[in-house]
């Protein structure tokens, strides 16, 4: 078991940012918790009390397209905390359309929120981490970054692609020292960012692919696809599929 206590997870409201918050409690993890609607992280904050009332839970807004406002946020958990053991950086969106269909808006607001705000969450949760000399930053990527997707999922895989590359440049960057860095692909959950999407191949309910994502959290490899069955064997596949194919998953 991880001897990491003092979590912060982004875009903890809703989804899987909920779900591995309600995992970690279980485990007895003090959490910082941040997102946009604060009233649905406060009825959260009592579901995670009630779960474990030895734990601490703080709470605060942040969009993070705000970028200042997040290395804001980052310190002030930090000092709550006093030490933060691990940054998740799991905020997101799925807003998107085929490419030169007219939803350019929408395409840059999730390219904006889950790339360059994720670049804002890294900078701030690895300057704290190299102060301390110690951390682990965890990524949310996703199996989508394995190729490229068609599409609602056109620029959302491309950001998670994009996700997964920084993840290996800041690895790389820290070898030899005691910051860890993990990048979790999640297969498809089912969450809010994909529940009006009907077909999906081996789906699994939020709590299954939660607990998944926090077990290979907790193990701290620099790369994991869960749930493991199917996705560590379907991620291999994925890469050499043809076109045609990646097509129909998508």
């Amino acid at each position: 078991m991880s001897t990491r206590k003092n979590i912060l997870i982004t875009g903890a409201s809703s989804g899987l940012g909920k779900g591995m918050a309600l995992e970690f409690a279980k485990q007895g993890c003090n959490l910082a918790l941040c997102a946009r609607r604060v009233e649905r992280m406060e009825a959260l904050k009592a579901e995670l009390e009630q779960i474990n009332p030895d734990i601490k839970v703080f709470l605060r807004p942040l969009d993070v397209n705000d970028h200042e406002a997040v290395f804001d946020t980052f310190k002030a958990f930090r000092d709550d905390m006093g030490s933060l053991d691990r940054v998740i950086v799991n905020a997101g969106m799925g807003k998107g359309a085929s490419i030169g269909t007219g939803y350019f808006y929408a395409n840059k607001q999730t390219a904006e929120t889950n790339f360059v705000a994720a670049i804002a969450q890294c900078e701030a949760a690895v300057e704290i981490f190299r102060a301390q000399n110690s951390g682990h930053l965890v990524t949310i990527s996703s199996i989508s970054a394995v190729r490229g997707f068609r599409r609602a999922m056109t620029v959302y895989a491309a950001t998670k692609a994009a996700i997964t590359s920084l993840s290996e440049g800041i690895r790389l960057d820290l070898m030899n020292t005691p910051i860890k860095v993990s990048c979790v692909h999640p297969g498809f959950i089912r969450s809010e960012i994909n529940e009006k999407v009907e077909k999906v191949p081996f789906i699994v309910d939020t709590e299954t692919g939660c607990r998944a994502m926090v077990k290979a959290i907790n193990r701290e490899k620099a790369n994991s696809y869960v749930p493991s069955w199917p996705w560590a064997i379907l991620q291999r596949v994925m890469r050499i599929a043809p076109d045609s194919m990646i097509r129909k998953m998508s």
